[in-house]
């Protein structure tokens, strides 16, 4: 019961990294668009934007992972 648990939590957070990520790379968009701020600039949001969604990518794989080893 206590496995479920923690995967829930990692679920949870995963979800979270997600939605931070997503909202970051929505406003750091439109913002770097009202500002005026130049390719570079908004790229290396992107570039965080990226990251994040891999991190939660990982995250996924891991608890995947993890289930895998608690069924066999």
């Amino acid at each position: 019961m206590a496995a479920q648990e923690d995967e829930g939590k990692k679920g949870r957070q995963a979800a979270l990294v997600i939605a931070g990520t997503a909202i970051f790379w929505v406003v750091a968009s439109f913002v770097g668009g009202q500002l005026g701020l130049d390719n570079r600039t908004r790229a290396l949001f992107d570039l965080v934007a990226l990251a994040g969604f891999i991190w939660a990518l990982w995250m996924i794989f891991q608890i995947w992972r993890a289930r895998q080893d608690n069924q066999g």
